[in-house]
């Protein structure tokens, strides 16, 4: 049986050819089948272990510049078939890559810094995305990536939805859109004997309660968003279709690097204050960013490609985030959450100025060296500032594979 020559980010071709081969392997018990096509024709492929009708859908590749979500993927589908027990009574489907189009944009070979990741760095506008395309955007305007995401959701009814996602810099953390009991225990266990940080403040659960250290679940409907001005809102992605039918998602998180910043619970003496500071650097840094994509739109006028309005997308929510953070009231007045603030607003302008500098390159090379040097200040500088240490890919994966397992087997007993 062929396998991935080393522990790395395979490319969407080498994730089919490894699930081609475990379906060779065992072909009566994996079955391997397109879905659905994105808007460039790239297929969209789901494997299936086992034929149980109670069944796990576990969905990589939401976000292109998450790519550890590939690698476990493939080490769950073979945990799954050496294991007999998760076969018992229930069936697991991994949809490969939800999201073949930006996986093809964004270049993560082997980083050795964070200045490699961001010079091949790619995340769609998030109308675009497959995930959070149903949040921003009418049915009749879906991408089909998102309309082939949610037919699979149709077809299996999963108990539960696991999509892998990472963050570049940070620690772990779980989102669940419902409690799964039990899950925190393995998570936390899990994480420590790795070495990786739980980020028990984590700005994308802002205000979201916990059932563990970590593990975030989605709070009532009526309550507001900590960040009013985003547009997007979780409870129409995709990760509540399977809410219809009676189950619930899991989002599992895994750092590429880890810093112990965002796993400090200890209280922030200011944090409105710090979090103000944070929203002024974030203006700051954007218009940086801004002025040098307005000097270059006259040679830009006939291009409108994924980069550019990627770019162009995570620029324009500057104005209201800022305001947000210095309006709105800390959603949690810890370090930890404070850190993960201060990630969240550096990654914005950053992201944007390393997708504008690959659209420049080749097309005004001025304005791409202004960006270069900022993509390479503001990556070292956020390195330095959270101390950040390299997640050795195994840990990665093998953290996220665990915290699958458990979660699987918990909902399973939840859902008896």
């Amino acid at each position: 049986m062929s396998v991935l020559p080393e522990l790395r980010y395979p490319t969407v071709t080498e994730l089919v050819s490894a699930a081609r081969a475990l379906t060779a392997h065992r072909p009566g018990v994996c079955t391997l089948r397109q879905v659905g096509a994105s808007r460039a024709g790239r297929p969209l492929h789901l494997l299936s272990v086992g034929r149980a009708r109670r069944a796990v859908l576990v969905v990589a590749g939401a976000h292109a510049n998450e790519p550890t979500g590939s690698c476990t993927l493939l080490a769950l589908a073979r945990r799954v078939l050496a294991q007999r027990e998760l076969r018992d009574g229930m069936s697991w489907h991994f949809l490969l890559c939800a999201d073949p189009d930006g996986a093809s944009l964004h270049v993560t070979p082997a980083p050795r810094s964070l200045f490699d990741y961001h010079l091949g760095f790619f995340r769609p506008a998030g109308p675009e995305q497959p995930e959070w395309a149903p949040s921003v955007l009418p049915p009749d305007r879906l991408p089909p990536e998102t309309r082939a995401l949610t037919g699979v959701i149709d077809e299996l009814r999963p108990y539960l939805q696991v999509t892998l996602h990472g963050t570049d810099l940070g620690g772990s953390w779980v989102q669940l859109t419902k409690d799964v009991p039990g899950l925190a225990e393995p998570f936390a266990k899990s994480a420590a004997e790795l070495h990786i940080p739980v980020e028990t403040g984590a700005s994308d659960a802002a205000g979201w309660p916990a059932s563990g250290p970590g593990v975030h679940v989605m709070p009532a409907p009526g309550i507001g968003p900590a960040y009013p001005s985003l547009p997007d809102d979780v409870r129409h992605s995709t990760w509540f279709h399977a809410h219809r039918y009676g189950g619930l998602t899991a989002v599992v998180e895994v750092p590429m690097w880890a810093s112990d910043l965002v796993d400090d619970p200890a209280p922030h003496p200011a944090p409105a204050a710090a979090i103000g500071r944070l929203a002024r650097r974030l203006q700051r840094d954007a218009l940086e960013v801004t002025r040098v994509l307005d000097g270059a739109l006259p040679r830009l006028a006939d291009l409108d490609g994924p980069l550019l309005r990627a770019a162009k997308w995570g620029l324009e929510l500057v104005p209201g985030l800022a305001s947000d953070l210095v309006h709105t009231p800390p959603a949690d007045r810890t370090m930890a959450y404070v850190g993960s603030v201060d990630a969240f607003v550096r990654r914005v302008p950053l992201r944007a100025a390393a997708m504008l500098l690959r659209v420049l390159r080749g097309t005004d090379e001025g304005a791409a060296k202004q960006l270069e040097e900022l993509v390479a200040t503001w990556s070292d500088a956020f390195a330095e500032r959270f101390r950040a240490r390299w997640v050795p890919l195994e840990h990665q994966v093998e953290h996220q594979s665990r915290t699958v397992v458990a979660a699987a087997l918990h909902a399973r007993e939840g859902a008896s």
